[in-house]
């Protein structure tokens, strides 16, 4: 079964007067952000993205990953009751932010950023 050769291509798209052009940028910095409330984790996804503009950084974002469900069943009683159970369940929801080639000010300010606690972020450069 032949392959096709597949090309990057430029693509160009206009807004408002105003021509945007789409390439293969160098780096990335890619940021996950896990919490078990969404509550808190979309004012921490709020916090991310204010820094981001505050730096003029360009990013991509927030993406919303599948919450991850984690269920455990736990007997009631360990001796008159067996078949009686209860379950629970733990939620994670999770968030994906790309910005896209980053500055030494946009770094320095994410790290230094403070987030309420549980809040889980995991930062990649790409």
């Amino acid at each position: 079964m032949p392959t096709k050769d597949i090309k990057k291509t430029k693509t160009s798209s206009k807004t408002k007067g105003k021509e945007v052009v789409k390439e293969e940028s160098g780096s990335k910095l890619r940021i996950r952000v896990r919490a078990y409330e969404s509550k808190i984790l979309d004012t921490s996804v709020k916090q991310i993205m204010d820094t981001a503009i505050r730096y003029d950084a360009e990013f991509y974002g927030p993406i919303p990953l599948p919450t991850e469900k984690k269920k455990y069943t736990v007997n009631r009683s360990a001796f008159i009751f067996k078949n009686a159970r209860e379950q629970f369940e733990m939620r994670v929801h999770k968030r994906l932010i790309d910005i896209i080639n980053p500055n030494a000010k946009v770094i320095e300010a994410l790290t230094n950023m403070s987030l309420p606690s549980g809040v889980n972020i995991d930062v990649k450069m790409i």
